[in-house]
């Protein structure tokens, strides 16, 4: 018998996905968000994990329980924000589950509760969050653990991801992508380092395989493999544009990061956002790979390659796919 699945953070980017995934296996879901679907509005109940009340009503007839939503950008304010949706979030998630008997929940870590980790780390690596996003996501975690201990019939997946990109995403994976495809783009550094990302398809996937878990804990970081070097992927994303795979232009990262401290004096003078920040010169410059030595372990298979993911999101937004599909939603993230 198929289950009825609520999915906290439903509207955003991968949980339309996630939710799409589940009805096309046959499953009962219901999207609990404090915004409303654009793709399923007749699924969607209102409510903020910050609201306990709000949150027991959506969740009521669930067997599992999906919980995508956190405060995860790099401008956040106030900052309290980070901790009342991540992490008094997940205890509010935990009250409603034990209130209504719900024995299982799938929760989206991130693999920034490792911080500037070193290449290839598992799930094994040291917890090390430089930001307020990887600090409340892995006290988030901690909720979520002593939620299990508390109960020998429960189940928890937590699914720490890296990066997630697809079609219609606003976040930096777009925004790269779009700096290479208008030839603005500037390489800060020498381009070696890699970045680890995952398709939304394949993690949406991966999520949607949880649900069947038996008892117990279980942890995985999500990565799609093989990784791409940021020359790696300049290249590419040239070539699937028909162009010359001709070398970017390089900034030393000691200017680019300059450029960064400058820019967030700017911002700050400006009372407004701008695309380059510091933090965003030092995560770009960062290699920030990562693996898993579990999902394997799963039986799961990725039904995408990261390089068509990448074929297929460049094909989307910078060839012609956006202007047939004017009607579906866009998705704001980092």
């Amino acid at each position: 018998m198929k289950s009825a699945l609520a999915v906290i953070g439903g509207s955003g980017f991968i949980g339309t996905e996630l939710v799409r995934q589940l009805l096309a296996a046959g499953h009962r879901v219901r999207i609990a968000d404090k915004t409303r679907s654009a793709a399923f509005p007749e699924l969607w109940t209102a409510s903020d994990v910050r609201d306990v009340s709000s949150l027991s009503n959506a969740l009521k007839g669930s067997d599992v329980v999906y919980n995508l939503a956190a405060e995860h950008k790099d401008n956040v304010h106030p900052r309290s924000l980070y901790d009342e949706v991540n992490v008094s979030g997940a205890r509010n998630v935990c009250w409603a589950a034990e209130k209504l008997s719900i024995q299982k929940i799938v929760f989206t870590s991130s693999v920034a509760v490792y911080g500037f980790a070193k290449p290839n780390t598992d799930e094994a690596g040291p917890l090390r969050p430089f930001n307020d996003y990887g600090r409340t996501k892995m006290l988030a975690e901690e909720v979520y653990r002593e939620w299990l201990a508390r109960g020998p019939a429960r189940t928890l997946a937590v699914v720490r991801p890296t990066v997630v990109f697809g079609p219609r995403n606003r976040g930096n994976v777009f925004n790269l992508l779009n700096q290479m495809a208008s030839g603005r783009f500037v390489m800060v550094g020498n381009g070696r380092n890699i970045k680890s990302m995952a398709f939304v398809e394949n993690i949406a996937g991966f999520l949607a395989m949880c649900a069947s878990l038996g008892p117990g804990g279980h942890l995985f970081n999500y990565i799609d493999k093989p990784d791409f070097s940021m020359m790696e992927l300049v290249k590419l994303v040239r070539r699937c544009l028909g162009k010359s795979e001709s070398t970017p232009v390089h900034v030393p990262y000691v200017i680019g990061y300059a450029g960064g401290v400058l820019a967030d004096l700017m911002s700050g003078l400006l009372r407004r956002e701008l695309p380059v920040s510091a933090v965003r010169v030092r995560k770009f410059r960062a290699t920030t790979q990562f693996c898993s030595s579990r999902v394997s372990s799963t039986g799961f298979r990725p039904p995408v390659t990261l390089k068509e993911g990448l074929e297929r999101t460049i094909a989307y937004e910078f060839l012609g796919g956006r202007q047939r599909e004017t009607s579906l939603p866009l998705f704001d993230s980092e």
